[in-house]
């Protein structure tokens, strides 16, 4: 008869095996995303706080995203990609929750198909890659300077919806009216009483979606006064009360934009589209017969 204790601890042996497996499933499919990504790679930037112009020396992490064409399987056939994620922290402390610190790189590489739905959406992150200076480009090829000049077909009114969605989500989120306050940054919560990064970033948003309205695109870094402004922000000059009426009255801004803009109601998505499907019928044709490379 088996005892109460020995199956305790097979079942605790076996559940320790099956996280061991999940664990090597997680990192073989991992690697596996990265062989994609990596090698079919057409565009990589930088998009955080460094390429906005608003980074405190020796304070930030390194976001980076790229644009990759996944090979034909992945496309039309069973297999599946639509990005990979890459966290040096998490794979120095091989915890995917581990915090990054400063100098740490954060990299998401998403599939051309889903980067363009994205895109064509206004996501305000994704789109930072089509208005990157030549120095913040970590990787384009001639197929990812293509896609940069064609930026103006996924300019939109649209986009501005998109831009006050997130606007209106971070600040609820600084202040705990949606979900948890954010407490990510818990020594800045502790000198000002509030999340100085996050809230210059929420502005940060509200000022780039009040340009994109009015001009389809971004400047990057950003400019003066606007930029020394955000940083004031982020060395905690000033009060929330101060920070949420500025932020209310960006989203108003960016709301009667709207309907005044000059901008297309929505964006080109034939152009884009008849882009992207010839970006990857070129890019498979090239893989079958390297001779048309």
């Amino acid at each position: 008869m088996r005892s109460e204790g020995n199956e305790a601890g097979r079942m605790k042996t076996s559940h320790k095996s099956n996280a061991r497996a999940d664990g090597a499933s997680r990192s073989n499919d991992a690697s596996s995303q990265r062989s994609i990504a990596e090698p079919n790679t057409i565009l990589r930037g930088l998009v955080g706080s460094t390429v906005h112009g608003l980074v405190l020396d020796g304070t930030d992490d390194r976001d980076e995203m790229g644009i990759c064409i996944e090979p034909r399987r992945y496309v039309v056939g069973f297999g599946k990609f639509e990005q990979w994620v890459y966290r040096s922290a998490a794979e120095r402390e091989a915890h995917a929750g581990a915090k990054s610190r400063a100098g740490d790189l954060d990299l998401t590489i998403y599939s051309l198909r889903k980067w363009a739905r994205l895109a064509l959406q206004g996501n305000p992150t994704v789109l930072l890659l089509l208005y990157l200076p030549h120095e913040a480009l970590v990787l384009c090829t001639s197929r990812g300077e293509q896609l940069r000049k064609i930026a103006p077909f996924f300019a939109s009114r649209k986009a501005g919806k998109r831009f006050l969605g997130y606007l209106e989500a971070q600040r609820q989120r600084l202040v705990g009216e949606r979900g948890q306050r954010d407490v990510n940054r818990v020594n800045l919560i502790e000198q000002y009483g509030y999340d100085t990064k996050y809230a210059m970033h929420m502005l940060r948003l509200g000022y780039q979606g009040v340009e994109f309205m009015k001009s389809g695109r971004l400047t990057l870094p950003m400019q003066d006064p606007i930029r020394s402004h955000l940083m004031d922000i982020r060395r905690g000059k000033g009060s929330v009360a101060e920070i949420l009426e500025e932020c209310r009255g960006l989203e108003s801004t960016i709301a009667s934009l709207m309907e005044s803009s000059t901008l297309p109601i929505e964006p080109d998505i034939k152009q884009v589209e008849d882009f992207v499907m010839g970006a990857y019928q070129d890019q498979w044709s090239a893989q079958e017969d390297p001779s048309k490379t």
